[in-house]
């Protein structure tokens, strides 16, 4: 009996990519005032520090997230020093200035921590919100004092995209003129590895800034688990880049935050 010979399958074209407008989600919101942004942006900040929180993503009093106010120049909405991550509602958050002078709010900020995130705000005008706080695998990427390589199609977001501090700023040396050297490493890119210290990440929303550094610290996570386990087969440079244009943008990262910021019940 004469073999058959082997059918092969005519390859369909893949459908085009579905506008993210036709996803179910709504786009990011347009407010009428200033007022109502602001209203918006401190809900949305108290939700991603109780999410950060509830992800492991907090360390003693270490860790901020801020967010730019919508109207007041150089001032910023932050967490306060020495309360948990997963108490704080919209009520409990302080707005500082530049200079890191509490504005409103009730209670102290960590005054060499917010100044690496005013200096990075001052440094990037259309940055609504910093993320700077701990994870272990972020930390243990920094340790080494490595970029997060294109591993996986998540990890894409952030080729060529992300910078990496080599040297130790801690202590004192967070304040000050080093506080505008973390901000002039970040550049014009989403993500920092802070060689020793871990994850700073940034967005043009609240949302934003929370969902890089939760995917920069998984990408940190699933590259330490591929090296130990053999060598990494590396996303060649172009499709790396094709990836980070298709799922790199900040509307995506807004949109990838909605659903896990809908499981954080608020405190307000």
């Amino acid at each position: 009996m004469s073999e058959q010979p082997a059918r092969t399958r005519a390859l369909v074209p893949a459908p085009p990519p579905v506008p993210v407008e036709r996803l179910g989600f709504e786009m990011p919101p347009v407010f009428a005032t200033a007022g109502e942004e602001r209203a918006h942006r401190k809900e949305r900040l108290a939700g991603v520090l109780r999410l950060l929180g509830r992800l492991g993503y907090e360390d003693g009093v270490g860790g901020h997230v801020t967010a730019r106010d919508p109207e007041f120049e150089d001032c910023y909405w932050v967490n306060p020093f020495g309360r948990a991550f997963g108490a704080i509602g919209p009520d409990d958050l302080l707005l500082v200035d530049g200079e890191g002078r509490v504005r409103q709010g009730e209670r102290r900020v960590n005054q060499l921590a917010f100044a690496v995130h005013a200096a990075v705000h001052r440094a990037r005008p259309a940055v609504v919100a910093v993320v700077r706080t701990q994870a272990p695998y972020g930390r243990a990427l920094a340790a080494l004092g490595e970029l997060i390589a294109p591993v996986t199609q998540e990890a894409c977001a952030f080729y060529e995209d992300h910078a990496l501090l080599d040297a130790f700023l801690g202590g004192d040396a967070a304040g000050g003129a080093d506080a505008e050297r973390i901000a002039g490493a970040l550049g014009p890119y989403k993500a920092l590895v802070l060689r020793n210290r871990g994850l700073l990440t940034v967005g043009d929303s609240v949302e934003a800034a929370a969902w890089w550094f939760i995917a920069a610290e998984r990408a940190a996570q699933v590259q330490l688990i591929a090296r130990a386990a053999g060598k990494a087969v590396l996303i060649s440079h172009h499709s790396a880049l094709a990836t980070r244009e298709r799922f790199g943008s900040d509307l995506a990262a807004w949109v990838n935050c909605q659903p896990l910021l809908e499981g954080v019940a608020s405190t307000s």
